[in-house]
């Protein structure tokens, strides 16, 4: 009972993370899984079917708030949903060794790239919406890494769409939750289909979706008034310090190392962040009539 209280607890704090970032409920929930022995494969199907619950919550609540860009969704949700039963199937037989830090790799260098786009004490602009050739590619990608992994589909879809600088960061985040809904119907029928009802943990499945749907709504509320650059500096960080210890892990780091590295980059992503808010400000408009003095 305390496991599924503590599971209950991740849930919430994951969906907190990744409805008001765009990522990060997959892979805290599956590190906690795959830590307490159960297998990777067990680990993303309990996910992938607790995501069916926070998912669409997520969904509606972005929806309702004015998060979503449904053309984005709607191209970026089928190709995810085919991704995702592929690599929900095809888990078991796969090897991601070789993989998995390649991707790592991959996202440090998008999400550094975010980071310091949003960092440029300038106007944020953003070009037209990205289209079918740009979306359907990630989606399959994205969708088929989420599966594999038991988390993927935000730091790939989020940091993509980031990067490439064509939608505002709370369009962004509001789209790829939505359109994750769909990725995990796709996932969960890949290991309905491959494990059967007997081999996944519906209790932790539960415990994980009561969590998630507590906490999307909150996160939806979030990432609708936060400023735009201070939520893509901190999804930016938040792709980095998650990547970064994928890296460490797959190096044999010891714990006193991995433990001094990540406290290195919390402290980077909470100071990147904090000078996101500074240059975000409204400077006050002149008052005609009234000097300034110099340095105010």
């Amino acid at each position: 009972m305390r496991r599924l209280v503590l599971l209950a607890m991740v849930g919430l704090v994951a969906q907190l993370v990744d409805g008001s970032l765009g990522m990060g409920y997959g892979v805290t929930s599956a590190t906690l899984l795959v830590a307490s022995g159960i297998a990777p494969v067990a680990a993303s199907a309990a996910i992938h079917f607790s995501e069916l619950g926070t998912t669409l919550v997520s969904g509606f609540s972005h929806h309702k708030l004015g998060n979503t860009d449904w053309r984005t969704v709607g191209v970026l949700a089928a190709p995810g949903f085919v991704g995702a039963f592929a690599g929900a199937t095809l888990l078991v037989n796969l090897d991601t060794d070789v993989a998995v830090p390649v991707v790592a790799v991959l996202l440090i260098a998008l999400g550094t790239f975010v980071t310091f786009r949003f960092l440029t004490p300038r106007r944020l602009t953003f070009g037209p919406r990205p289209g079918a050739r740009f979306l359907a590619p990630l989606g399959l990608f994205a969708g088929a890494l989420d599966s594999v992994g038991g988390g993927g589909w935000g730091p790939v879809g989020t940091s993509s769409l980031l990067a490439s600088g064509r939608l505002e960061p709370r369009k962004v985040v509001g789209s790829v939750d939505t359109a994750e809904f769909v990725v995990a119907v796709g996932g969960s029928l890949g290991f309905l289909v491959g494990l059967g009802a007997q081999g996944i943990e519906w209790a932790y499945v539960l415990a994980l979706m009561v969590g998630g749907v507590v906490a999307a709504p909150i996160a939806a509320v979030l990432v609708r008034y936060l400023p735009a650059r201070v939520l893509g500096v901190a999804a930016g960080g938040l792709i980095v310090l998650t990547n970064l210890q994928t890296l460490a892990d797959r190096a044999n780091a010891t714990a006193v190392t991995e433990g001094l590295l990540a406290s290195l980059v919390f402290t980077m992503w909470v100071l990147w962040t904090a000078w996101a808010v500074k240059i975000d400000q409204p400077v006050d408009p002149p008052v005609p009539g009234v000097t300034r003095p110099v340095g105010v």
